[in-house]
Protein backbone atom coordinates (compact mmCIF):
# COMPACT_ATOMS: atom_id res chain seq x y z
CA UNK A 1 0.00 0.00 0.00
CA UNK A 2 1.50 3.31 -1.10
CA UNK A 3 0.94 5.97 1.53
CA UNK A 4 1.40 9.17 -0.47
CA UNK A 5 -0.18 11.17 2.32
CA UNK A 6 2.56 10.15 4.75
CA UNK A 7 5.08 11.81 2.46
CA UNK A 8 2.85 14.85 1.93
CA UNK A 9 2.29 15.29 5.67
CA UNK A 10 5.99 14.90 6.39
CA UNK A 11 7.07 17.40 3.74
CA UNK A 12 4.41 19.94 4.68
CA UNK A 13 5.74 19.77 8.24
CA UNK A 14 9.28 20.42 7.03
CA UNK A 15 10.52 17.07 8.29
CA UNK A 16 12.92 14.50 6.87
CA UNK A 17 12.43 10.76 6.89
CA UNK A 18 15.08 10.53 9.59
CA UNK A 19 13.01 12.84 11.81
CA UNK A 20 9.95 10.60 11.53
CA UNK A 21 12.04 7.46 11.95
CA UNK A 22 13.42 8.90 15.20
CA UNK A 23 9.88 9.62 16.44
CA UNK A 24 8.90 6.02 15.71
CA UNK A 25 12.15 4.58 17.05
CA UNK A 26 13.06 2.86 13.79
CA UNK A 27 15.70 3.20 11.07
CA UNK A 28 15.16 5.67 8.24
CA UNK A 29 15.34 2.88 5.67
CA UNK A 30 12.42 1.09 7.34
CA UNK A 31 10.34 4.26 7.38
CA UNK A 32 11.19 4.85 3.73
CA UNK A 33 9.78 1.41 2.89
CA UNK A 34 6.50 2.32 4.64
CA UNK A 35 6.24 5.60 2.78
CA UNK A 36 6.95 4.00 -0.60
CA UNK A 37 4.68 1.04 -0.01
CA UNK A 38 7.37 -1.63 -0.02
CA UNK A 39 6.48 -2.69 3.51
CA UNK A 40 3.21 -2.54 5.43
CA UNK A 41 3.22 0.00 8.23
CA UNK A 42 2.26 -1.52 11.60
CA UNK A 43 -1.01 -0.25 13.03
CA UNK A 44 0.60 1.20 16.15
CA UNK A 45 2.92 3.34 13.98
CA UNK A 46 -0.01 4.48 11.84
CA UNK A 47 -1.92 5.58 14.93
CA UNK A 48 1.17 7.31 16.35
CA UNK A 49 1.66 9.24 13.11
CA UNK A 50 -2.00 10.23 12.94
CA UNK A 51 -1.71 11.61 16.46
CA UNK A 52 1.57 13.36 15.63
CA UNK A 53 0.10 15.05 12.55
CA UNK A 54 -3.23 15.79 14.30
CA UNK A 55 -5.21 13.90 11.70
CA UNK A 56 -6.97 10.56 11.36
CA UNK A 57 -5.76 7.20 10.20
CA UNK A 58 -8.53 7.36 7.60
CA UNK A 59 -6.95 10.51 6.15
CA UNK A 60 -3.52 8.88 5.96
CA UNK A 61 -5.05 5.79 4.35
CA UNK A 62 -6.88 7.98 1.82
CA UNK A 63 -10.30 6.88 3.05
CA UNK A 64 -11.34 10.51 3.56
CA UNK A 65 -10.18 13.89 2.32
CA UNK A 66 -10.97 15.56 5.65
CA UNK A 67 -7.55 16.25 7.13
CA UNK A 68 -8.72 17.48 10.53
CA UNK A 69 -11.42 15.22 11.96
CA UNK A 70 -13.86 16.65 14.46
Amino acid sequence: MYLKRLRTLRLSSGLKQTDIADILGIQQTVYSRYERGFQTIPLHFLVKLADFYHTSTDYILNRTNEKNPR
